[in-house]
């Protein structure tokens, strides 16, 4: 009797992609076919405003192996990763981005290193086909989400990797809404390794990954893996505190013993009022972001909406 083949699911969160779709199965196929591995497409389309949809479903028609969800709209990428992490039944599953910027070809060195007993493979990026701003904000973000958080979270990784069955298993058990996918990885431990490579321009598009989604994804990892900022608050709390101290000695020492150098008038009132203002305003900020992030868990509303399924 023949031994059952292991089956990889690959997991593609689509957004507007429908440039690339076809060429994507093409390349992943491609490098599946000479392993011995069953492997499975779980497309995730996630409100996606062109014709990806249309194009997802005659590839599922044409191929039993191609699953597609439709999500009931946009819930952003990191809740379509959810959904795919949610439906998929391989051994070992790998992440992927649909715009052919993650090389299909890396996917064979992450199954090895899965076949040497790693839980988790991460793409980690030797280089990257961006701007000089995107190179510098991420490099920047990295470091500074590396020194606060309590984790440890590779740097120059996305969401590109493989990871096992019983990693996904874990993450299935973790239910929290405001998700950074990578830093939950990390969290799960196992034995985890990096793979580096170089990555590749957009086959077809722009990146739909505005500003706006990526300080999202940002807060998500600073808030969601580290308590920093709160200590920081009450540490800036202690200073502004300390330095109101110094500033009341320093004047009533030149009012009782030096008066003829003080000073009357507002300015310094103003001053310190401006600046306190500004400390407590920010301060309260960032405990509004932990509040926020508390009461959208509170709510308990689903991460993602599936409105059809196809082939699952």
């Amino acid at each position: 009797m023949a031994k059952k083949q292991k089956v990889v699911s690959f997991i593609f969160p689509v957004y507007n992609n429908a440039g690339s779709l076809k060429l994507l199965c093409d390349e992943v196929k491609k490098i599946m076919s000479p392993l011995n591995y069953d492997y499975e497409f779980m497309f995730i389309n996630d409100g996606s405003k062109d014709n990806s949809l249309d194009i997802l479903q005659r590839l599922a028609r044409h191929d039993k192996k191609i699953k597609v969800i439709n999500l009931s709209r946009n819930f952003g990428h990191q809740a379509a990763v959810t959904a795919g992490l949610d439906k998929v039944g391989g051994e070992a599953i790998i992440i992927m981005d649909a715009d052919l910027q993650d090389p299909p070809s890396v996917c064979v060195e992450l199954i090895k290193k899965w076949e040497e007993g790693f839980d988790v493979a991460y793409a980690q990026r030797r280089s990257r086909q961006d701007t000089f701003y995107k190179k510098t904000v991420a490099n920047v973000y990295y470091r500074v989400l590396a020194s606060m958080s309590s984790v440890d979270i590779p740097r120059n990784t996305g969401d590109f990797r493989l990871v096992s069955k019983r990693v996904v298993d874990v993450i299935k058990e973790m239910g929290e809404h405001d998700r950074f996918l990578r830093g939950m990885f990390s969290f799960v431990g196992f034995e985890q390794v990096a793979v580096p490579f170089d990555r590749d321009q957009r086959h077809d598009g722009k990146s739909e990954y505005t500003f706006k989604k990526q300080m999202k994804l940002a807060k998500a990892g600073v808030f969601g893996f580290s308590d920093v900022p709160l200590r920081f608050v009450s540490h800036i709390g202690f200073l502004v505190s300390f330095l109101s101290i110094i500033g009341i000695i320093y004047a009533l020492f030149v009012r009782i013993f030096i008066p003829e150098i003080a000073v009357s008038g507002w300015t310094m009132t103003i001053v310190s009022i401006f600046f306190v203002g500004g400390v407590q305003l920010s301060m309260l900020g960032v405990i509004g972001e932990y509040i926020a992030r508390i009461y959208n868990e509170s709510l308990n509303r689903p991460t993602y909406i599936i409105e059809k399924e196809i082939n699952t």
